[in-house]
């Protein structure tokens, strides 16, 4: 159950932080999913990873947390790029 709700914070996140990020949701059910997980060397779930670090792992943050999370990786984009 806490997937679902990790997956709904996600949803929730404003439109303007929403148009920064592709989120990809994966099954843990199938083999695609467990192949991700253990990618990101994820041991719980669940999990989130941006730009494909694992961040969280078995909390769901707070959407002012995760808002920051996203920015802050935006930025850094921006400045690579600059």
């Amino acid at each position: 159950m806490a997937c679902v709700y990790m997956a709904e914070s996600v949803r929730s996140l404003p439109f303007e932080i929403q148009e920064l990020v592709e989120v990809r949701e994966w099954d843990m059910r199938t083999l695609e999913g467990v192949r991700r997980l253990r990618e990101l060397g994820a041991k719980s779930l669940p999990s989130i990873a941006l730009d494909g670090e694992l961040v969280y792992e078995a909390i769901i943050p707070g959407q002012e947390e995760l808002i920051q999370e996203i920015l802050v990786r935006v930025e850094n984009k921006k400045q690579a790029g600059s």
